[in-house]
């Protein structure tokens, strides 16, 4: 990091080095991480417009609280690429989210500061309500718990349930700080999306005292031509505000715009609102891109002494103008761009399997007029945006609330529809019992599509859809279909859609759709890639990885060894035709983009055994550990996913030597 460039983000090693600045340090200091983020972020790709949005909350945060004495936690670590900065960690920001760089999301094994690491929404508030009762039964009440959420997070239902217990408990002090910036990808929605409004809103009552009392007159919030956020208004003690009095010296007194303390008009106001309601003090709006009313609004949070909501209102992508000028998620997450322009430095030569499901979608809708399609606020990324505009009225975004997401789709199968929900691979755990119960009990037509199956790459371990074959293969009744190239995509769409006994799921990778592999012969669903004649070795293929199979079938076929590929392309249940292609053949050797523990290869293997065949099965697949980030062919390659990889695994399996994980 050059130093002349970045003098003052240069010379930060802790956080404490952060309250020995000015205020127009403090100013310039944002304005180089801004540019620092803006640079560094389009040449590895990563998450950009969250972060340009909680610059000066990240700088208010460490200035009044004392990390890591003081708890802050990040739902998600998404937005902690400031805190990462402020926290001694400028220099690894060339290989972010690179293999042995660092992390995309917050990393306990980086720093200390990192508390949390989980990368699936709306948790934080449940950590905080763990960790302040911790802290009181330890007698640790002098430790602050902070607890940073979005208003996207917000609308998950795991958040209620927090705000449920800590509300209730006045004893036991937690800040949460609520980052509104009116979106999660998209923009939120529902009953709470209007209450945040109302809260924003210019009301004779919700002058932002904050920033009155520093002098600072109303002006636009970050640039948008928007009024300022409005009133900080709170269930504080009449003494509260401004008082100084008796502070630990953990924090670090506010600031006005010249750099003196702020001398306040007296208490807040008292507004009731939602929090209010549900037991929680309440501070703001305040304008989360201007420090003094930042640290004030935090500093009385901290001195309450009880659970409290700081309301900062943000701009997502703030003082980039191609992010904040992108309607369809502020370039949330991003691959590698020209930063002068905020376009791709190279255009994608081959389209997405996610780019041919939404066309797909879109035909298959236009044909069925009980196609619904249903997101958890993720209708760009899913691929869901694009049925959207064509159908909007056949079209629920339900916020970040997978469980909800499922059982509203049960609902509207019941009335008649066939629901398509949408969701990352990943993220169809959080909802498993809605699938099982809700819907597969039901025997209900609902069609789950699984976006970023398997290995996503540079996103690391929460993100990676490797546990859904396992998860699903526990469902009765669940089909899982899983395609190998566009044409099966389109073919296996059509099924899923067209499938009335039951649920379906369909799911393919975070990457470029390949050629067509075509077919040799077809067994009922099971399709034949490869077959020599003799019948020493079957390979089993699961989706993409169909590719590999046959390149290894006819490196092994060159070697002597009579090879069949058979793409089941629907895996689970086990197709009774592939079973019984199993049994004609000397060694199975199943090769899935999942788990090993019960995935597709372990029915395989089930199914094998319980036709009284005593052919053995070889299962490869992802290890059963956390796999760190890093791209998707070096991860696959790691796993023994290519074609190098399953011939070694064949030539081991054939001269009965165990299984190796790492295989070349």
């Amino acid at each position: 990091m050059p130093a002349a460039r970045f003098p003052l983000l240069s010379a930060l090693t802790t956080p404490k080095d952060l309250r020995g600045l000015t205020h127009d340090n403090l100013s310039a200091l944002a304005s180089e991480i801004r540019a620092f983020l803006i640079g560094t972020v389009c040449a590895t790709g990563g998450h950009l417009g969250p972060n340009l949005g909680v610059v000066e909350l990240s700088i208010a945060l460490h200035r009044v609280f004392d990390s890591p004495r003081d708890t802050v936690l990040f739902d998600i670590g998404h937005q902690g690429y400031v805190h990462k900065l402020l926290t001694g960690r400028a220099e690894g920001f060339d290989r972010l989210r690179q293999a042995g760089g660092l992390s995309g999301y917050l990393a306990r094994a980086e720093s200390g500061h990192d508390v949390i690491e989980n990368s699936h929404a709306s948790t934080v508030l449940s950590y905080a309500d763990g960790l302040a009762k911790a802290r009181q039964l330890t007698g640790e009440s002098g430790r602050a718990v902070v607890a940073v959420v979005g208003d996207g997070a917000l609308t998950g239902g795991m958040c209620w349930e927090a705000l449920n217990n800590l509300g209730g408990a006045p004893d036991r002090p937690v800040v949460i700080v609520l980052n509104d910036n009116t979106r999660s990808y998209a923009p939120t929605i529902g009953a709470l999306a209007d209450h945040l409004e109302q809260l924003r809103a210019s009301a004779p009552d919700s002058v932002d005292w904050l920033l009155n009392a520093a002098g600072r007159p109303h002006g636009t919030a970050a640039g948008t031509g928007t009024t300022a956020p409005g009133a900080g208004r709170s269930q504080a003690r009449p003494d509260g505000p401004g008082n100084r009095e008796g502070q630990d010296g953990n924090g670090s007194a506010p600031l006005s715009d010249d750099g003196e303390g702020v001398v306040l008009p007296g208490p807040l106001p008292v507004a009731r609102n939602l929090f209010h309601l549900l037991g929680f003090a309440y501070l703001g709006p305040v304008d989360g891109h201007h420090l003094p009313s930042l640290e004030e609004a935090l500093s009385m949070a901290r001195d309450l002494r009880r659970p409290v909501v700081v309301h900062a209102v943000t701009v997502k992508g703030r003082g980039y103008a191609p992010a904040e000028a992108d309607a369809a998620d502020c370039m949330h997450a991003v691959g590698t761009l020209d930063p002068a322009t905020g376009r791709p430095s190279t255009a994608g030569s081959s389209p997405s399997w996610t780019s041919v499901f939404a066309g797909e979608l879109c035909e298959l809708g236009e044909r069925y007029e009980n196609i619904v399609a249903v997101t958890a606020a993720m209708p760009g990324p899913t691929g869901l945006a694009r049925f959207g505009e064509r159908f909007p009225h056949r079209f629920f975004d339900v916020g970040i609330a997978e469980q909800h997401a499922v059982t509203s789709a049960a609902g509207l199968a019941l009335g008649g529809f066939h629901p398509v929900v949408a969701v990352y691979a990943t993220f169809l755990g959080r909802a498993f019992d809605q699938v099982l119960m809700d819907v597969a009990l039901h025997r209900l037509p609902v069609t789950f599509v699984l976006d970023r199956a398997g290995i996503t790459g540079p996103d690391g371990p929460s993100h990676h859809g490797m546990w859904d074959l396992t998860l699903l293969g526990a469902v009765p009744g669940m089909r899982v279909g899983v395609p190998r190239d566009a044409t099966r995509l389109r073919e296996l769409l059509t099924e899923a859609v067209t499938h009335t006994s039951g649920p379906t799921a369909l799911r393919f990778p975070k990457a470029a759709v390949t050629d067509d592999i075509p077919a040799y012969k077809r067994l009922g669903p099971v399709e034949v890639l490869h077959q020599s004649r003799v019948r020493d070795v079957l390979l089993v293929t699961v989706g993409p990885l169909a590719g590999p199979a046959v390149e290894a079938a006819r490196y092994l076929e060159g070697q002597g060894i009579g090879v069949t590929v058979a793409d089941p392309r629907w895996v689970l249940p086990v197709p009774p035709e592939l079973t019984e292609l199993a049994t004609a053949h000397r060694l199975v050797v199943t090769v899935e983009d999942n788990t090993r523990a019960g995935g597709a290869g372990t029915a395989v293997a089930r199914a094998v055994a319980d036709a009284g065949s005593r052919v053995p099965v070889r299962v490869l697949g992802l290890p059963g550990r956390f796999i760190a980030h890093g791209t998707r062919p070096d991860i696959l390659a790691a796993c023994g996913l290519t074609a190098q990889g399953i011939v070694y695994s064949v030539l081991r399996a054939r001269a009965d030597r165990p299984h190796d994980d790492g295989g070349r």
